[in-house]
């Protein structure tokens, strides 16, 4: 089974089944599947995202406080 990490996409469309989160002080985008709002581990990143900024992110997104490379590493376990 290969592991597919979250997308990296420039463009401003979210294809059908993904939503756009922002990561890491560059505010990287990436694209992320929308059954992962039901995995615990994602559960925790919104729980930190909502501790950092409340429900009023500085990009209009949903901004993940944690660094690109943490971020990776916990999605990957959701596969």
């Amino acid at each position: 089974m290969a592991i597919r990490l979250p997308r990296i996409v420039n463009s401003k469309k979210v294809p059908k089944g993904y939503f756009a989160v922002y990561v890491g002080e560059n505010q990287k985008r990436f694209l992320i599947p929308v059954w992962f709002l039901n995995h615990p581990l994602f559960q925790d990143l919104l729980g930190m995202s909502q501790e950092e900024f409340g429900y009023s992110h500085p990009t209009g997104g949903l901004t993940i406080p944690c660094n690109e490379n943490t971020f990776l590493k916990v999605t990957s376990r959701m596969y």
